[in-house]
């Protein structure tokens, strides 16, 4: 799933006529740059949820045939959160479990290591498997660390949520569709149940929040196409 209902409010002006996730970085949508990893990751099926601007992204998207995709919309009326978006899109990812990734955020993390801990959670019994990240700039304090491939919400060093993961859908199913409803509380009570694994990715990821961001990654694009 890539999550692209959020209205980009701090990219504005940028995202008044532009859904964030069409917003370009090295001439390519974010949005083309996440459908191009999966394809390549192997995955099949892709499910986008949308709010504001929706139309213009399943427009330019269309069914992902020319990834090679089988690509579906949650249209949400306005945007849900992660959690709520995720609990509404659960009848159309139609599996147990599953990777998402955000899709306001830019690295060159192998989706293909999504893929396999989507499948390993079944096999572990984990409800949810985390990116972290180095603490960026902007986020200096981070969200949580890793101890023995366990997600813990205290501890040295202190690492950034990337917005890439894997879950199970069961994780979500006690929600009700349609609610608001933020993900990082679940998490917190899955961490509290040492029900939550991760691992550290030390190359480069962007959370393409602000248009200076944005622009500092398509400069950075634009010298090094291949990434």
């Amino acid at each position: 799933m890539i999550l692209a209902a959020g209205r980009g409010e701090r990219m504005r002006p940028l995202t008044d006529h532009t859904p964030k996730p069409l917003l370009e970085a090295g001439g390519r949508a974010l949005i083309f740059r996440h459908l191009d990893r999966l394809a390549a990751a192997g995955f099949g099926h892709v499910v986008v949820n949308h709010a504001h601007l929706g139309a213009r992204i399943e427009a330019a998207v269309g069914d992902g045939s020319r990834w090679g995709l089988r690509v579906l919309y949650s249209a949400e009326s306005e945007a849900l959160e992660t959690a709520g978006g995720i609990r509404q899109a659960l009848p159309l990812i139609a599996s147990p479990a599953f990777a998402v990734v955000n899709g306001d955020v830019f690295s060159t993390y192998d989706y293909s290591l999504l893929a396999a801990a989507a499948t390993n959670l079944s096999r572990t019994g984990m409800q949810a498997h985390l990116i972290l990240v180095d603490n960026p700039a902007h986020h200096q304090r981070g969200d949580f660390c890793l101890d023995g491939g366990r997600v813990r919400e205290a501890g040295k060093p202190m690492l950034t949520f990337s917005g890439m993961g894997a879950y199970r859908a069961e994780m979500f199913e006690p929600l009700v569709p349609g609610e608001k409803r933020a993900l990082a509380p679940l998490l917190r009570e899955q961490i509290a149940q040492d029900r939550v694994s991760g691992e550290h990715f030390p190359g480069l990821w962007t959370d393409v929040g602000t248009p200076a961001r944005l622009a500092e990654l398509d400069a950075r694009l634009r010298k090094e196409p291949r990434q």
